[in-house]
Order: C-alpha cells, then sequence, then structure tokens
C-alpha cells in the first residue's frame, strides 16, 4: 500500500495501537509520558506567578500564584495548556505538582519578596495519600514557614470529591500549610464546605468579578461572600480583574484582595520574587 492510501476500514475507535499512535501526534512527541519524565528529571520547566493585589493591608502583594511553563526547543516555553493535558492523560500530575511545590519551596529558602505561594493541586493529586507527608518533607528540608505555602483547590473538585479533598486538606493543613478554594460561586449554593475545610481563602470566579460593575446578581454574590468572609475568618479574592472599575467596587465592597491582568500579568517567579 502506498504511503498515502488509506485502508477501506478505518481503525477502531477502541484499537489502543491506533489510539496511541493519535496521541503521539496531537502531543508532537513520540513518547508523550517519556518525554515529561525527562522534562521532570531535567527541570525543564520554569515557575511563573500572578501576584495578588491586598486592598487592605500594609504589604501590597502578599500572595502570588504559580504557574508553570515548559521549555521547549530553541528555548521557546509552552504554555500550560499545551502539556498539562498530556500529564492528565498519562496520570502524571502528582509529579509535576511534587516539582512545583518542591522549586517553590526552595525558592522561599532563597528569599523573596513576595513570602506566600499559592499552588493549584491537580484533581489527581487529591488521591495521592503521600503528598502530604512529601510536603512536610520539604518544608523541613527547606527550612520554610509552612504558612507561606497556599494550596488552591478548586471548587468543582469540592462540589465532586469532597472526601478526597477533606483528607488532603486536612493532611496539609496538619503539616501547617494553608488551604484556597479556586473559582468559588461557579457553581456552589452553599457556604458549609468553607467551613467544614478549614478554609483560609476563597478566590471569587472571575464571571461574577467581571459582571460586578452591570449586575446587581453578582454585586449581591460578592456581597454575600465578603459577608462571610468576615464571621469566619476567610479571605476574600476577587479573580480575573481587568477593569478599575471593577478593582474598585472590590474594595469598596471590603473583599480582602484581588487578582487579574489589569493588576499584574504573569511573570518569570525570579523576575517578580528576587532579587
Amino acid at each position: 500500500m502506498a504511503r498515502h492510501d488509506r485502508p477501506d476500514t478505518p481503525p477502531s475507535p477502541g484499537d489502543e495501537d491506533f489510539l496511541a499512535s493519535m496521541d503521539r501526534e496531537l502531543s508532537g512527541w513520540s513518547d508523550p509520558a517519556e518525554r515529561l519524565r525527562q522534562a521532570l528529571a531535567k527541570d525543564e520547566f520554569e515557575l511563573y506567578c500572578q501576584p495578588i493585589l491586598s486592598l487592605a493591608g500594609a504589604e501590597r502583594f502578599p500572595i502570588a500564584e504559580l504557574l508553570v511553563r515548559l521549555r521547549e526547543e530553541e528555548a521557546a516555553l509552552l504554555p500550560p495548556g499545551e502539556f498539562l493535558p498530556v500529564f492528565e492523560h498519562y496520570g502524571m500530575m502528582p509529579a509535576l505538582d511534587r516539582w512545583i511545590v518542591r522549586s517553590a519551596l526552595q525558592r522561599l529558602a532563597r528569599g523573596s519578596k513576595i513570602g506566600n505561594l499559592s499552588v493549584n493541586i491537580a484533581s489527581q493529586s487529591l488521591d495521592d495519600e503521600a503528598f502530604p507527608a512529601f510536603v512536610a518533607e520539604q518544608l523541613g528540608s527547606t527550612g520554610v514557614a509552612a504558612r507561606a505555602l497556599i494550596f488552591e483547590i478548586d471548587e468543582s473538585d469540592v462540589l465532586a470529591r469532597f472526601d478526597a479533598v477533606a483528607r488532603f486538606g486536612a493532611g496539609v493543613r496538619k503539616a501547617g500549610c494553608r488551604l484556597l478554594i479556586d473559582g468559588f460561586g461557579r457553581r456552589s449554593v452553599s457556604f458549609a464546605p468553607l467551613k467544614a475545610l478549614h478554609v483560609d481563602f476563597v478566590k471569587v470566579d472571575g464571571v461574577i468579578v467581571r459582571k460586578l460593575a452591570t449586575s446587581e446578581i453578582a454585586r449581591s454574590k460578592m456581597n454575600a461572600v465578603v459577608r462571610v468572609g468576615e464571621v469566619v475568618g476567610i479571605g476574600v479574592i476577587g479573580e480575573c480583574v481587568e477593569e478599575q472599575d471593577v478593582l474598585a467596587r472590590l474594595k469598596g465592597m471590603g473583599a480582602g484582595y484581588a487578582q487579574g491582568f489589569s493588576i499584574y500579568q504573569p511573570h518569570p517567579l525570579d523576575a517578580v520574587v528576587g532579587p
């Protein structure tokens, strides 16, 4: 058969060899899993961050959310959307999350202008029973204060996998770290999980934040979150702030923090936390 010819009957979607070959084409790597293992072993990732603005405290940027890029050919940096799905497909997200935690703590140990870093935890990592012990070990070896590490858990995981989130949260809180629920208000209709999980921060979903200037419903939701935060001692962060009017409304409503492109765009971690 000529190389450009096609078989009369296409491969079955259930054919594992066929799907594996399509995985390779989709990722652009001949062996995607091995490519990711090598990248982890050789530290071929680079940490970026987006600082979070304090709307009331004396410290302007007390927290920065960590983001990750992959160095590819000719020093190009792949955004997370290019490689995270591959990590997820091969069940390797816990390995990447461990790399991020280890690298973040090493950076904090060398000194940082921003004293608290938040790490987004993948759903797969919630099932890694050894993860909290790994965090405690890394804290001990670097000497970094545990409170400096904040774990972000998406609201969708809180709602769909509460028991797993509770186990993970209890483990990292025992190590002394803090918890943040990301995307809050996107789906939830109850504040009960915040108290049950002993959450330190909530990041109100961007769908709500973007509409603060135009929607009474959005303002009502934000006001409710702020009031609950004040009562139970949870820091409230408005995410996806893209307009100064929205930033002013967040501050006027009493939200403690804001994050977004109009405040600070993502930059390499070293460039932000230097020296």
